[in-house]
């Protein structure tokens, strides 16, 4: 492998960093190529004004972050004067409270200070409007130039090739993989291309006809001439970097100056193939002009947090260009339509370090060891995701929401609606409260359903946990258990997989038993090769050589695809949008489907995770027996041409039954009483089966073989830590995801997915915790904004663990 020959388009920050990594790995054959002039090369990273913050509610961005500065702090390209984010409003003394949970719960030494410890901090600071503060003692400012010149110096003392002053004209392909770098200087052969050309991502990645979802943005940062209160001062900053969020500002201070970054203005988006290239612009490339009536309101807000720059002026500014993407995380990997081709794009200074490192692995051992790296995954995106409208309006909404104090369950509010299945319209017609997920348009619950109230004891909520939910949610999920319910799944990825290799293929990337004869359904996993959890599928074999499988999203296709055998004896079709799913459940479900769809349907004719075709009055179905939320039921799939008339066929039988819908806020209740994961959140790469408490999707010995078998076998004899369910008690203690977990005064683990279960009566939060600590009865606390919230290590499932409801 280490002779494989790498050409890295962009010696940015990134570029840098990644022949520096991967040469350090012992790979050696690398050339660097920049259109620009090393360390200066015109783009995003020289004129970047520094600043790390590594608190992020992602837990991957802040451990990318910590790494960085880490590496730059070794390299000394890091100047480590601690980062001061303030609160001048209620609701953003609450968001700092959670920023330090997060930086508390990802492993970040953070500290919550006092109006009077803030100023103390950053003497500048007006001390009458300052209402708290968060202090991060390792934020700093990053020399983004000098981490340039100094990870290039390393990387050529290794052999790595630094060619300035070369444009890229082409990406020569041949037979599906990269071959070539024609640049205006020569042609450079290549194995493997790597696009960490930023600002000019999307034109570099067009040359192999990839769709790179990526707005260059300018923002705005300027510089006051001397401030007398920072007289003397000759080098670099001693104060903390600030942050004043609720104005959309950030500061840093420099020989005597301010600094000033601003994201309130308007959104100021320039077209990638617009950007002129080093040489053409009359400065900078990646340096627009200075737009001061767009600067006014910032300048102003600062000289009433700052009084002494009142006695400055702006002396110069700039607006910069920086690349944002439609969900806010980087673009990392492998294009799907053409092998060898790479990109690292989207990254800031803040994270550059730490994306080199996992892109470095990721290329040399085939997966990333040290991040999990799902959320940023460039293959992620769904085809409407791709829309140059949708990366476009994206961009520029997360531009504005840069600072914004986002809600976990928070929608967009633009390019809606964009997905919606069959049953929308009747939806509709229940008043139902949509949120959106993947472009559906989902809902959360259905005003029509008010009425169940009544009689009910639903525990009201306060604050930030009432945001995007009703007590409505709490009637449905107890009518989901007396009754029967209908839940749209049709967001659900559908994925067909044919042809007379269909079998052996799905055994060889799964852990299910996927043999099974025809009509059984398996719960399985897909690992990477050192047993890291890459998604949780079902299979549901239909035919000899036919299975369904249900998805997470696109990165499973993409994971199918890239694992299909050559010889062509298997094919794998995404089916969702021709199709549609609900989800029958609940006690009286088969005296609701078993009339419509005959004897097949009935107690003995079909078994709990067993699957078949037949008709649902005049609509053609395939049902899997199988429920997400506990209960008796099928999900019911058709296609979305039928989708209306299967709804209203089940919605008018089951009115003698009491037949309701149900929302995504009951579902999540319904699920957790369970037990049942979700991927991406309770779960991702970094995870392991036995860890996850998934043991028993993982099929035992036998002839073949399947990814991850190997590392899986020793990571089971030594599981360290485990997803554990907590339970809280109390009808307001409601948590909603990516808290700390402390024992004593220490923080141990994570909350990953959290609701109220409506049946159990309890509150229900699963965490990360070390496996010493999850013993049931062991009691903890969970950081909630100001709180300590006393939570139970409890055995799961919480509800019906002897499967009786399920399989009745």
């Amino acid at each position: 492998m280490a002779g494989r020959r790498v050409v890295v388009i962009g010696a940015g920050v990134v570029g840098a960093a990644l022949a520096d990594e991967l040469s350090a790995r012992g790979w050696s054959d690398i050339t660097v190529v920049d259109q620009g002039t090393v360390p200066v090369t015109g783009g995003s990273s020289s004129h970047a004004p520094g600043l790390v913050f590594q608190t992020n509610p992602a837990k991957t961005m802040t451990e990318l972050a910590r790494y960085t500065v880490g590496k730059l702090g070794a390299l000394g390209c890091f100047h480590q004067v601690g980062g001061l984010e303030v609160a001048t409003t209620p609701g953003r003394l609450a968001e700092l409270r959670r920023r330090h949970g997060w930086a508390t719960a990802w492993g970040v030494e953070a500290h919550l200070l006092t109006p009077g410890e803030c100023v103390a901090r950053h003497r500048l600071l007006d001390p009458g409007k300052v209402l708290g503060g968060l202090f991060v003692p390792t934020d700093g400012l990053a020399d983004a130039v000098r981490a340039v010149e100094v990870q290039l110096r390393l990387a050529r003392e290794r052999g790595v090739r630094v060619l300035e002053r070369h444009k890229v004209l082409e990406i020569r392909v041949e037979d599906g993989r990269v071959a070539a770098v024609v640049t205006d200087r020569g042609e450079i052969p290549a194995d493997l291309v790597v696009c960490c050309a930023g600002i000019w991502g999307p034109k570099i990645a067009g040359m192999v006809g990839m769709a790179l979802p990526l707005t260059p943005l300018a923002h705005q940062l300027a510089w006051t001439g001397p401030v007398p209160a920072l007289s003397g001062r000759t080098g670099e900053a001693v104060r903390p970097i600030l942050r004043h969020q609720d104005a959309d500002l950030y500061y840093r201070e420099r020989a005597g100056r301010l600094g000033i970054g601003y994201y309130g203005h308007r959104p100021m988006p320039v077209e990638p193939a617009a950007i002129l290239p080093p040489g053409a612009a009359e400065g900078m490339p990646s340096v627009l002009p200075f737009t001061a009536g767009d600067f006014a309101p910032a300048w102003a807000e600062t000289r009433s947090l700052l009084p002494a720059t009142r006695e400055a002026e702006i002396e110069e500014g700039i607006n910069g260009l920086f690349s944002f993407t439609t969900d806010n995380m980087p673009l990392l990997g492998e294009s799907s339509l053409v092998k060898g081709f790479w990109v690292a794009e989207a990254v800031w200074v803040t994270h550059s370090a730490g994306v080199a490192r996992a892109m470095a692995e990721w290329l040399t051992d085939g997966r990333c060891s040290s991040f999990d790296l799902h959320e940023c995954d460039v293959n992620r995106f769904e085809p409407h995701q791709l829309a140059p409208e949708y990366v476009l309006t994206r961009g520029c909404q997360n531009f504005a929401e840069v600072y914004d104090i986002i809600h976990p369950l928070q929608p967009p509010e633009n390019l809606r609606p964009l997905r919606t299945s069959p049953f929308h319209p009747r939806q509709r017609e229940l008043a139902a409260y949509f949120l959106e997920a993947g472009g559906w348009e989902r809902p959360q619950w259905y005003g029509a359903n008010e009425p169940l109230l009544a009689g009910r004891d639903i525990p009201g909520r306060d604050g930030w946990a009432a945001r995007h939910w009703s007590p409505i949610v709490g009637a449905e999920a107890q009518l989901s258990r007396e009754s029967v319910a209908l839940y749209d799944m049709s967001a659900l990825k559908r994925i067909e997989v044919a042809g007379r290799g269909a079998a052996a293929f799905l055994r060889r990337i799964s852990t299910g038993d996927v043999g099974r004869p025809v009509g059984s359904v398996v719960y399985c996993l897909l690992l990477d090769e050192g047993a890291g959890i890459r998604g949780d599928i079902t299979v549901a074999r239909l035919g000899p050589d036919l299975f369904q499988v249900g998805a997470n999203g696109n990165l499973d296709l993409d994971w199918l695809h890239r694992h299909l055998p050559a010889d062509g004896s298997v094919t794998v079709r995404d089916i969702t949008a021709g199709t549609c799913c609900v989800g029958v459940w609940g006690p009286r479900a088969r005296d609701l489907v078993a009339p419509l769809a005959g004897p097949a349907f009935s107690r003995d004719g079909f078994g709990y995770f067993r699957c078949g075709r037949g008709h649902v009055g005049t609509v053609p179905v395939t049902a899997l027996r199988l429920s997400y939320i506990g209960e008796l039921g099928w999900e019911l799939y058709t296609t979305a041409d039928m989708g209306a008339k299967l709804w209203d066929t089940l919605w008018e039988a089951g009115r003698r039954h009491g037949v309701i819908a149900g929302g995504r806020g009951a579902f999540d209740s319904l699920r957790l009483e369970k037990g049942y994961r979700s991927f991406g959140t309770d779960m991702t790469h970094e995870h392991d089966p036995y860890e996850a408490g998934l043991g028993s999707a993982v099929r035992g010995a036998g002839p073949d073989d399947f990814i991850g078998r190997a590392a899986l076998a020793e990571r089971r004899v030594s599981v360290r830590r485990r997803l554990t369910c907590l339970t809280i008690d109390g009808p307001a203690a409601v948590v909603m995801g990516k808290e700390p977990v402390y024992d004593g005064d220490r923080c141990v683990g994570y909350v990953t997915s959290a609701a109220y279960g409506y049946t159990v009566g309890r509150g229900i939060a699963y965490a990360w915790l070390p496996a010493a600590l999850s013993t049931s009865g062991r009691v903890l606390h969970i950081g909630y904004f100001d709180r300590r919230i006393a939570a139970v290590v409890a055995e799961e499932p919480l509800y019906d663990p002897e499967m009786k409801r399920l399989r009745g």
